[in-house]
């Protein structure tokens, strides 16, 4: 059992997201854990060389690869479940924790400490900066459909771009304004404004 950890982590892409919504392109946990340690990743680059700060982008790369990785083994629960009240909240937290402990017994003992602030959280910046990273995911998520000509998504992608506008994080504003429009571009429309 204490060599299955990475056998497991490979199932991520069987693990659906937006499950109560009609998708024209599925995305599983792990497209969705890529993009989210793209986008924190340049969060950190962002907020270190545009606004002072002094983060490992490595580091916050790191754990949003992992920030889902609890949900091969408890499935995707959708936000309005999720979030419906603090009850619920809590104790999905606790079963997170729960996946989390197990995915680290699926370790030799000696390399789980590496795998366990990955998984379990840093804390901090980077935590703060891996949460403004899934949100953008949602949001671009969104958005992507919306371009597909998916309206299911529209009441998901206003209230997401209303909690991202209210997010107090200058790195988050600055990838809004500068490179968040283009995911509402095409290809053609991409290819002819870099020519």
């Amino acid at each position: 059992m204490s060599e299955h950890f990475f056998a497991y982590i490979s199932r991520m892409r069987y693990i659906a997201r937006w499950s109560l919504m009609r998708n024209s392109d599925q995305e599983n946990i792990q497209e969705h854990s890529h993009m989210v340690a793209v986008l924190a990743h340049g969060l950190a680059v962002i907020r270190n060389r545009r606004f002072g700060g002094h983060v490992d982008p490595g580091q916050v790369a790191l754990a949003a690869l992992y920030h889902d990785a609890s949900e091969i083994l408890t499935g995707d629960l959708p936000t309005p479940i999720k979030y419906y009240n603090p009850a619920i909240r809590d104790s999905y937290k606790a079963i997170e924790s729960v996946a989390q402990d197990k995915l680290l017994s699926m370790l030799p003992e000696d390399l789980a400490a590496d795998f366990k602030a990955p998984l379990k959280g840093y804390g901090g910046a980077v935590e703060e900066l891996v949460k403004a990273a899934d949100k953008l995911s949602a949001y671009i998520k969104c958005v992507e459909e919306e371009k597909a000509g998916n309206t299911e998504f529209r009441a998901a992608a206003e209230q997401i771009r209303a909690v991202l506008r209210e997010n107090p994080l200058p790195e988050v504003q600055y990838f809004m304004e500068h490179f968040l429009p283009a995911f509402s571009l095409t290809l053609d429309e991409l290819n002819e404004s870099n020519e």
